[in-house]
This record gives structure tokens, sequence and C-alpha cells, in this order.
């Protein structure tokens, strides 16, 4: 590096975009046309090709995954209720039930897949007659164990809402994660591997659960009729124009992540003799690699290895960390499996067109600092 020079720091993940000339192709169209938001025809176009990319049955864009969530959970009646969730995933999801007056019940996690435990659902269950409903998360695009929660939530009549942030382009079984549930909600932030900049979805199984979510998110109104309380969760023409932009560039990107995941795998010496190992994928799953997350044998080690990154301007993050069930702001167990793996997960930088040397580079660091 020249003499002088800044090397660009490395942050944990960087937005893909379009060629700018097609985006400003939108962006002009938009602007003639004045229309900017209220269910305009990117806004349209883009639900439906979402639709069809995913092969889902029904779904319904919003303005983000967090209103997603808590226009996901007013409409399974959820709102002011008691539900099972993680402590092992962003705050946005404790945020949205909170939000919603829901009641926290934390669940812990399974230490291989670090998805919601079922067992742990089950006995939370039996000591909690009074909740409502279950909220798992596919953490990094894994899948939950949906069948056992699908039959948890039966069996005991509850509503089963995904938060399928991550999941984005990750099928189980052939078909895609956001298929299971009563519902379940896909972020479209800019970290995201399909982004709209700021957006999300809701995905349902029937077609009057759209009609009703289409409502919640325009006030409720239809026209002149109001039919029910309702905020504004709409998705912009412009951010919307950002979807359709990306979407024909989606395979392409998994295929990159795939072969960048295999390099990353190579380079750590991933298992027994390095001590890293990353979560259990479930079986069935065609993971879409959305993250790289790494398992450390300690704590200590994790920090010693961020220390060392950071020293060569190299910015991983924690995700998940710490775990909701440390907030201050609320109550209930601990949740040992969860607030160990926290102690010990870290995503390192990943983005489909990373170079190669930079995961080599990042791998050797790891390597050196591991003992």
């Amino acid at each position: 590096m020249p003499e002088g020079k800044k090397q660009t720091p490395v942050f944990v993940t960087r937005s893909f975009l379009p060629p700018l000339d097609t985006y400003l192709d939108c962006v002009r169209d938009i602007f003639n046309s004045h229309w900017l938001t209220n269910q305009g025809q990117y806004s349209i176009r883009l639900e439906q090709s979402l639709t069809e990319f995913l092969q889902v049955p029904n779904l319904t864009l919003c303005a983000n995954g967090t209103l997603g969530l808590q226009l996901a959970i007013r409409l399974l009646g959820l709102n002011g209720k008691k539900v099972i969730t993680t402590p092992f995933t962003y705050v946005a999801t404790l945020s949205s039930l909170l939000w919603e007056g829901c009641t926290p019940v934390f669940a812990d996690i399974d230490p291989g897949s670090l998805c919601i435990d079922p067992h742990q659902v089950e006995r939370l269950i039996a000591e909690h007659p009074d909740v409502a409903g279950i909220l798992p998360v596919h953490v990094y695009g894994n899948a939950c164990d949906v069948d056992a929660l699908e039959n948890l939530s039966r069996k005991n009549g509850l509503r089963l809402l995904y938060d399928a942030a991550h999941a984005f382009g990750s099928t189980l079984r052939g078909k895609s994660l956001f298929t299971w549930g009563d519902a379940a909600v896909a972020s479209f932030h800019a970290t995201k591997l399909f982004h709209t900049v700021e957006g999300g979805c809701v995905i349902t199984p029937n077609a009057p659960d759209k009609e009703q979510l289409t409502l919640l998110q325009a006030f409720g109104h239809a026209g002149d009729v109001h039919k029910c309380l309702g905020i504004n969760a709409k998705m912009s023409e412009l951010h919307a124009a950002m979807g359709l932009c990306l979407l024909p560039a989606v395979q392409d990107m998994l295929a990159r992540r795939a072969h960048l995941a295999d390099l990353y795998d190579t380079a750590l010496d991933m298992g027994e003799s390095s001590g890293l190992r990353r979560p259990v994928l479930a079986t069935g799953l065609e993971w879409n690699r959305g993250y790289y997350p790494v398992i450390f044998p300690d704590h200590d080690t994790l920090i010693r290895i961020m220390c060392a990154l950071k020293e060569c301007d190299i910015h991983p993050r924690r995700y998940f960390y710490p775990s909701l069930s440390q907030l201050p702001y609320v109550q209930g167990a601990s949740c040992p499996v969860a607030e160990d793996m926290a102690e010990r997960v870290l995503c390192l930088p990943f983005w489909p067109g990373m170079e190669p040397q930079l995961i080599e580079k990042i791998a050797q660091i790891v390597r050196q600092n591991i003992h």
C-alpha cells in the first residue's frame, strides 16, 4: 500500500447495488409519474415478482421488517398477549412484541442450530397456560425445527409467527422458509441478501389475511371506507424500484455466496482441529448463506480475535449480543445456552463481491489468534 494511503475499512457486509443507470431509469419513470407511494406500479410489480420468485401464496410489502412483525402480531391477534420467543435474535424481534403490548417469554435455544429449542417451548407452554403464540426466528437463514413447532402450535391452539428476517433464498425440502407458520416476516434492510434499502414483507397462507394486512398497513381504510385501526407501513415506489432492480441478480448472488463460504470454511480449517464451528444446518435445508457466523471455543478467544481484526481495520459484528434475556428492560428466567452462545458467536465480513484475498487475510488473522 502506498505510504500515506489509508486502508479502506472492512465492515461485516457491503450492500449489493444494481447498476446506477438501471436504477436511475426507474427513478426517472417515478418522477415523471409523480406517483411516489400508495400502491404504485413499482410496489405492485415487486409484490407480484417476489410472490412468483419465492413461490409463496400471498405476499404483502411493508416499509420495514419491524413494522412487518407488528402488522403480523396484530393480524394474528397476539397484541397484548403472552408470546414465547427466542432471546438469540436481533432486538427488533423483541421490540415488536413489546411495542404491541405483548409479554415475551424466552425459550432457550438449541446449541447446534442456534434456533429456538422446541423442548423448551413445550416446557414453557405447560408453565404458561395463558400463552397465545410462538415467535421463532430462522437464525442466519437456518431453519427452525418447523415440524416440531407446527405440532406444538396446533396441539395447543397457538398462533405460529416466524421472524424470517434472514431467510430470503433459504429453502427447506424444496420450499421457501417463508411458507411455514400462520405468517412469516422478511426484512429487506440494506444489510440483507436481497434488499429495498429499507423494507420488508409479510407472507401468509391465505388471501383474506393478505387483504387484512393491506388494510392494516394503509391506515385501515380503502378509499373513503374506514374498516379497522391501521398504521402507515407502506413501501414507497423508490424502495420498490430498488428491489425490482436487484431481484434478477439474486440467483447469481446466492451462487457467489456459496462459493465464498466454501473458501472461508477451507481457509479457517473449520472443525475439531481449529476449535471453530458454524451452526448445524437443518436437514433438507438449502442455506442462503446470508451471513458467515463462527462459533468460537470461548469468550476470551472471540475478544482476542475481534481485537486483532480491528487492528487491521476489519470490523466483524457480534450477531447477536447480548442475549435478549439479559436486557435491563425485560424480565424472565435465564437462558443459559443463548447467553453462552451470545458470548462466543461472531459474524465475519461477508458479501457477494468480496475478494478471495480478503477472506484469506481474515482467516489468517483468525488462525494466528485462535490459541
